[in-house]
């Protein structure tokens, strides 16, 4: 540790530039301190010292090698007022029995069952869209992937409370910068309205989720469905005890949330590329009536659609659905030679990383080819990371990669989508990474 040095950063010279540059565009603001500081950099943000490390080797140390030296940052600690303490928020011993009660819920033969959901949901979405209709493709794959979740989470029919949902979640990301900001927890005390209609969104959620989470203890039915697989749940490795309703409720509530949230946005940004690449729109095509020819996807299909995957990874690539990852140092640790201070709050970026041209040659371009087997091995672990790594990876992966590989084949064999021309589409990096002002499509029916 006496040798590990301290990275080069920007220096500050006007109070409060570096928040405001960072609130208005925290994407650009990042890009461009890797760009200008490279693999490691420093800044500050009023009182808090912040670390940005953008290099495979460093992202390893910070999220596997040296993981045990990091809390959940200063987003995820503040998200616990809605998420409670489930899976992403919560550490430590607790943490690791809640991922072991959880995990057969996410085995091989279980994500396997949830295929003909996503297929049917899918099926029926497609079959609701009309011919030269507008949508906005964002909010449709918000709904699309609420009702996919509500089945396999909850074994319930959650489409009548999308809107109810989906207003809620618009409440509570409107509410998240201020959680980010540094002195939150004083700007709070004086922003009453903001705080009771935080209250409010959570109140409505809460609800949804205690309301069905009831109506399975009372049935005390097996349902097939997640949920029943944690109110069943007993850690044989512990004191062979489940879950309380509230320990519960706060894993249906991280699944319910995270489950449909990430998926939907790299849905919808995966039909924006694809409406600017038609050629790459044909070859999926192709690949999708040669497998599948007019039957929907199974789950022994999902490892034959290759070009699919090939397309979902690229978008995710360019669009990661979890754009920053943060850790808070717990005390003083060294990562690649540079010395990070107890209390400093150390950043990896999806989106940062995803874009560096040492790994992804002419980064802005959308490639799927970059995806090929052979390039896909060639490339370090953590310069792809979409959905984390560590112990902390998330547990959802598979699921959610049969998910958008299902719904892509699915909808891209009946649909044409041609985007409207409106203002320019950007991505807002909130929670997640959302189109601004959603994606506005025009139906084209597939004859």
């Amino acid at each position: 540790m006496e040798t590990a040095i301290v990275p080069p950063g920007p220096r500050c010279l006007v109070p409060g530039l570096q928040l405001l540059s960072f609130r208005r565009d925290p994407l650009r603001f990042l890009t461009e301190l890797a760009r200008a500081y490279g693999d490691a950099a420093q800044f500050r943000i009023g009182p808090q010292h912040f670390f940005l490390f953008n290099h495979p080797e460093l992202i390893k140390e910070v999220l596997v090698t040296r993981h045990e030296h990091f809390i959940k940052g200063r987003a995820l600690q503040r998200a616990k007022k809605l998420l409670g303490n489930g899976l992403l928020t919560s550490e430590g011993e607790f943490h690791r029995r809640q991922r072991r009660l959880m995990q057969p819920a996410f085995h091989r033969q279980r994500i396997a069952a949830y295929a003909d959901v996503m297929a049917s949901y899918a099926a029926a979405l497609s079959q609701r869209w009309r011919d030269g209709e507008e949508i906005d493709v964002a909010r449709e794959m918000m709904r699309l992937t609420l009702s996919i979740v509500g089945k396999t989470l909850f074994d319930a029919n959650v489409e009548s409370d999308a809107d109810e949902v989906g207003r809620a979640l618009a409440d509570l990301m409107d509410l998240f910068e201020i959680l980010m900001m540094p002195y939150s927890e004083l700007i709070e005390r004086f922003l009453l309205p903001s705080r009771r209609k935080f209250e409010r969104a959570r109140a409505r959620l809460d609800a949804i989720i205690y309301r069905i989470i009831e109506e399975h203890r009372t049935s005390g039915v097996d349902h097939g469905d997640l949920l029943s697989m944690l109110l069943a749940a007993r850690d044989m490795e512990g004191d062979r005890s489940g879950m309380t309703d509230e320990q519960v409720r706060d894993e249906a509530m991280t699944l319910f949330l995270a489950g449909h949230e990430t998926t939907a946005n790299a849905l919808a940004w995966t039909f924006y590329l694809l409406a600017q690449h038609p050629e790459i729109e044909h070859r999926l095509l192709d690949e999708t009536k040669a497998v599948l020819g007019d039957r929907l996807p199974r789950f022994d299909d999902v490892a034959r659609l290759e070009y699919a995957e090939m397309v979902f990874a690229e978008a995710m690539r360019l669009y990661p659905p979890a754009w920053v990852i943060g850790r808070l140092a717990i005390r003083d640790v060294e990562i690649g030679g540079y010395l990070v201070p107890a209390g400093s709050l150390v950043l990896v970026s999806q989106y940062v990383m995803h874009r560096d041209a040492r790994f992804f040659p002419e980064p802005e371009r959308f490639d799927p080819e970059r995806w090929r087997p052979e390039l896909k091995q060639a490339r370090p672990p953590f310069s792809y990371f979409p959905f984390g790594g560590g112990p902390r990876r998330c547990i959802g992966e598979a699921f959610a990669w049969m998910e958008g590989i299902i719904v892509l084949a699915v909808l891209i064999r009946d649909w044409h989508m041609r985007l409207i021309p409106q203002r320019r589409i950007e991505p807002l990096p909130r929670i997640t990474l959302r189109p601004k002002d959603g994606i506005l499509m025009r139906l084209e029916r597939r004859r």
